[in-house]
Parts: C-alpha cells; sequence; structure tokens
C-alpha cells in the first residue's frame, strides 16, 4: 500500500500555530488539531512542535507527516526541547552522565537514552554527542543526529556558540559583583583540574564572566552561612572551568565534593550548577536559535526573589 504524503503550508503571514492550521485544514476541529500536536506530527521547519501557541513568521514551512507520528521521549531525568532532522537539543537533570565512562558500561547515560529514542523511529537512525556536562550538573545539551555534523560542530563549537549561560550557587558573599575571571587551566595527577592565574602555564586559557544575582544571608554570623546566585556566562568550555573557577576565588559551588566543601555545606542534596542557556548557529540553517532552561526550583528555594 502506497503510504499517504506529507502535507505542507508555507507561512505568509505572523500568526500563532493552531491558528494557521485550523485555516489550513478546513473542517478539522480544535481538538482534532491539538491531537496531531500531542502525537509529535506537527513541524516547523523541520523541528517537531507540540505548542499550539507556537509563534510563526513569514516563511515559515509547515508539515503536517502522515502515519502515527513521531515516538515521544518519557524519562524522568530528561526532556527532548528541541527536535529536527539534524540535531536534539535536552534538558538533562542532575545525577545522570552525558556518556559513558567506557565502552563497556552499562550505566543509563544521556547518550544511551537517546540512542534508544532515535532507533525507536528507524533503525538506521544514530546520535552523537556535541559537548559534555558532568553528572551532577544539570541543564541543556546538543546532539547531531550524524557523525559528519557532530565532526562540524565539534570543530567550529567555539564560531558557533553564542551565548552559554550557567547559574550556580556559590558559598559567601562576593566582594565584586561583576567580573571576568582568567586562568590556564592544566590536570594534575588526581585528575583535578588547577587554575595558574595571571600567567600562562601552558595550560589552555579559560575566560568565565560572572555576575552576582542575589544573596542570602542565615543570620548567622560566619562566611560558610552565606550563599550566592551567580550567573556564569563563558567564553571558553574547559572540564570543570566554572567549578575551579569559582573554588579559585575562594567561593566554591555549593555541593562540589571535587573542588569545595561538598554536601557539609549545601543546603539541598546535589552540585549546585545548572546550564540555563545555551545559543548557537545552527549549522544547517545558519540561523540562530537559543534555548532556555528554568533555574532549578531548588536553587530559588534558597535564595528567594531574584532579580
Amino acid at each position: 500500500m502506497k503510504r499517504k504524503q506529507d502535507t505542507s503550508y508555507r507561512v505568509e503571514e505572523v500568526a500563532e500555530l493552531l491558528p494557521f492550521l485550523l485555516t489550513k485544514m478546513g473542517g478539522m476541529t480544535r481538538t482534532s488539531v491539538k491531537q496531531l500536536l500531542g502525537q509529535r506530527r506537527v513541524k516547523v521547519n523541520n523541528a517537531i512542535q507540540t505548542r499550539h501557541d507556537t509563534p510563526l513568521h513569514k516563511g515559515d514551512l509547515i508539515t503536517i507527516e502522515s502515519g502515527r507520528g513521531n515516538v515521544e521521549l518519557r524519562h524522568p531525568k530528561l526532556r527532548i526541547i528541541y527536535e529536527d532532522d539534524a540535531l536534539i537539543v535536552v534538558e538533562k537533570k542532575n545525577g545522570l552522565l552525558t556518556v559513558p565512562v567506557n565502552q563497556k558500561s552499562s550505566e543509563t547515560t544521556v547518550f544511551s537514552i537517546l540512542k534508544e529514542y532515535v532507533k525507536k523511529q528507524s533503525y538506521r537512525n544514530t546520535v552523537h554527542v556535541v559537548h559534555r556536562l558532568d553528572r551532577e550538573t544539570s541543564g541543556l545539551l546538543v546532539f547531531a543526529k550524524s557523525f559528519e555534523l557532530q565532526e562540524y560542530m565539534r570543530t567550529y563549537w567555539r564560531q558557533l556558540v553564542t551565548k552559554r549561560t550557567y547559574v550556580a550557587l556559590v558559598e559567601g558573599k562576593l566582594a565584586q559583583k561583576e567580573g571576568k575571571i582568567t586562568s590556564w587551566l592544566t590536570e594534575n595527577p588526581h585528575t583535578a583540574m588547577v587554575s595558574s592565574s595571571p600567567v600562562d602555564n601552558g595550560g589552555q586559557l579559560a575566560i568565565t564572566n560572572y555576575k552576582v544575582l542575589q544573596e542570602l544571608e542565615s543570620g548567622v554570623e560566619s562566611q560558610e552561612s552565606e550563599i550566592s546566585l551567580v550567573e556564569l556566562n563563558l567564553e571558553t568550555g574547559r572540564t570543570n572551568q566554572i567549578r575551579v573557577h569559582m573554588a579559585s576565588m575562594g567561593h566554591p559551588v555549593v555541593g562540589d565534593r571535587k573542588y569545595g566543601n561538598g554536601n557539609e555545606s549545601s543546603p539541598i542534596d546535589r552540585l549546585c550548577l545548572h546550564a540555563q542557556v545555551l545559543e548557537f548557529i545552527h549549522p544547517m540553517t545558519e540561523k540562530k536559535v537559543r534555548f532556555e532552561s528554568a533555574i532549578p526550583k531548588e536553587f530559588t528555594r534558597i535564595v528567594k526573589n531574584v532579580n
């Protein structure tokens, strides 16, 4: 039996997705159109969309896929926030590795979850890691759907990425509320990164811009009782860069067992670091795309009224 062809529409003026589809797909009810969205059968410029209020712009291509629709990823520690024919952008929770520590490892990782997810759509599908987050860091990651695209994005990562923003809870109150940390990072025999500043020691140049968003005082007169919520923008993306830089300032990330005081200083049982914003030039469309993940609720419960 011949497979039904997908239906496509070109947007001619600014609109929202649901009203646009109701206009184009005469006779369909709002409930029927919402079912199409829920079945992940609607794409905007080849990216699956499920929100009925997705904004549309002149020239956008809307595609309604025939068949049963796309497989939905359901996992308590991982959520897909964007997917098209080339890329998958996900939001991971803390405690989940990006990739296995070795090929023999059977531990569940972001990579293993996504690999199973794309294989359900077609056994030919593959997924490839572009960059990583530490196990205990939560937030945004991007994966490529081909080896060639992975290689391209890794090679030109610094040119493609226009913004990488993290938020962290750090120990104490920073004397300077905004600034830039520049140092050279080297790895010691115990696999921890060491910061050397201001002299180049032959390591990798690392630059972090920081800004204090909010400060919390517990009322106890001690440095350890104070916590600050800090926004961090990366100019470079070195291993453990934020954790090393904040520790080198005397303000380690709360809950950092490797570079700080670990859970002894943490009011919550985790490393308090989150990849909040990822903005980059899409390698296929050459247009800037921006993704944002909300600050974890456990952070904001500690520091109220974030500016």
